[in-house]
């Protein structure tokens, strides 16, 4: 889709190529510009998006586990090494 931003962009700049009004060549060449920046952002969209991974599979279920039981057993291991010792 954004490869159409691109052709009108092109097609507006031969228009105001072509025109003799000046008024006409000045609007002609800012509407270009406007779908040259429209075809870069959607190029850099797409291009982004494909290379882009889903977010929910970069830890695997086993490992977010396995990482939960490491963080618990520190904070167990750091909360039993801070309470005083006891009385004798």
């Amino acid at each position: 889709m954004h490869w159409l931003f691109l052709l009108m962009a092109l097609a507006s700049m031969v228009m105001a190529m072509r025109t003799t009004s000046m008024g006409l060549m000045v609007a002609l060449m800012l509407v270009s510009l406007a779908l040259f920046v429209a075809w870069i952002v959607g190029w850099y969209g797409r291009r982004v998006g494909d290379s882009s991974r889903d977010q929910s599979v970069m830890i695997d279920p086993t490992e977010l586990r396995r990482l939960r039981e490491v963080a618990e057993a520190r904070r167990n291991a750091t909360v039993s090494s801070s309470e005083p010792p006891p009385a004798a």
